[in-house]
Formats: structure tokens, sequence, C-alpha cells
């Protein structure tokens, strides 16, 4: 069992080997049954354990974290999966990554559709997703000189080994090569569909389409879109 240590006076923090072990761990931590505790959060190899102290001490969480049967946790039961249309055409940024990376364009949106990206971590803004990893041909491509004072909502970005998808408008340095039109997070209706573990996929669409999905939800499944 990796150690465990403090993270304030209401967290425990553990340290994985890999992803995968991490991916196992959160799993399990999510679906034991433990009085006071209040949050799980993967963050690429790490897993915090949130917890009320008035509940729940943390040599109480601590011991409950070392029981737990990760072996039991099946690689694919850490996610869920997803597929999220893409519209490429809103990639003003398609050309520096193709450039950086000696592709064609079409290349790129073709490399970058044909994966399947796993949420390492949640955070920067509420809900964005930080999928990795991406295909080695589209892998070290830098950020923006300077970062973008708005990046509109559902845009579809990536740098170094990662892709990601801001779920609302904020700045941002990320290479844009698409967008999506679902609404990805609703902060008054508590919507965050997307949590660590989950699997994704980008699906290809035109203009036309993104017209007729844009302002849905994501939902679990094969479609995508509610």
């Amino acid at each position: 069992m990796p150690p465990i240590v403090p993270l304030g006076d209401t967290a425990a923090l553990v340290h994985l080997p890999d992803e995968a072990a991490a991916g196992r761990f959160a799993a399990a931590a999510r679906g034991g049954d433990i009085p006071g505790r209040l949050d799980v959060v993967q963050a690429y190899v790490s897993v915090a354990v949130f917890f009320d102290p008035h509940i729940l001490s943390y040599a109480r969480a601590a011991d409950w974290l070392c029981r737990l049967d990760v072996k039991s946790v099946p690689a694919t039961a850490a996610g869920r999966s997803f597929v999220i249309p893409c519209c490429y055409e809103f990639g003003p940024d398609l050309e520096r990554v193709a450039e950086h990376t000696k592709l064609t364009p079409e290349e790129v949106i073709v490399r970058h559709a044909a994966a399947e990206y796993t949420v390492y971590a949640i955070g920067f803004c509420p809900g964005f997703p930080y999928l990795g990893y991406l295909p080695p041909e589209l892998s070290g491509v830098p950020r923006l000189p300077t970062p973008r004072p708005r990046v509109e909502p559902g845009s579809v970005g990536l740098t170094g080994r990662q892709t990601g998808l801001y779920p609302l408008a904020r700045p941002g340095g990320w290479n844009l090569i698409g967008r999506t039109p679902l609404e990805m997070v609703n902060l008054a209706d508590g919507y965050f569909p997307l949590r660590t573990g989950d699997r994704v996929r980008f699906r290809r669409i035109d203009r036309g389409e993104y017209e007729r999905l844009n302002g849905r939800r994501l939902e679990d499944g094969r479609s995508g879109c509610a």
C-alpha cells in the first residue's frame, strides 16, 4: 500500500505508481461505504479523499483507505465512456498544430479523432477535463506565446501530451483545433458529466450538425448528446 499523508485537516492524499493504479484506487474509494467521506479527487497519479473531520478523523480515514480492496476493481471499472462531437472547422490554431507536427490539417484531425482519451484530472476551471494522452504524432506542441483573453465554451485544445475542452468561457493558451456544440457544464444545475477515469472520444461533425446539436447536453453512451 502506498503511503497515505494528510492534505490539510480535511483530506488524505495517496500517490500511486501510475495513472491506471490511481484510477482503480479512486474507483475503490468512491465505492467504499464510510460515514463522513465527502469527495474523492484523482489527479493523474494521486488521489485525495476529502472528509468531514467532525464525523471522520484522519486516523480512521487513513485506516479505511489502507483496507480498500483495490485489487478487486477491474481496470475498466474506473470510468464511463463518452463520445463528444467536435467541429474542427472551429479550429483557429489547426494550421499552427499542423506546422509544428509536420502533418496536414486533415491528418491532425484524423489522428485527434481516432484516439481514445482518459480524464486524468479536472481543474483550471469548473469541469475542465485534462485528457491524455495524445498520439505521439500530435504531442509536443507548445502553448500559444500569448494566451487568448477569452476562449469560447466548448473549445477543444491541445498542448504537450494532453488535449482538453473549455466548458466555460475563460482565458487560455492551449492550441484550439475545434469546438463541441454540447453544454459540458452548468454551474446553476450542478451539471458536471465528466469525472476522472472516464474515457472520451471525439466524433468529427460539420457546421450543420454543430448547429443542430448546439446547446444539448452530454450523456453517457454512444451518441454523446441528449
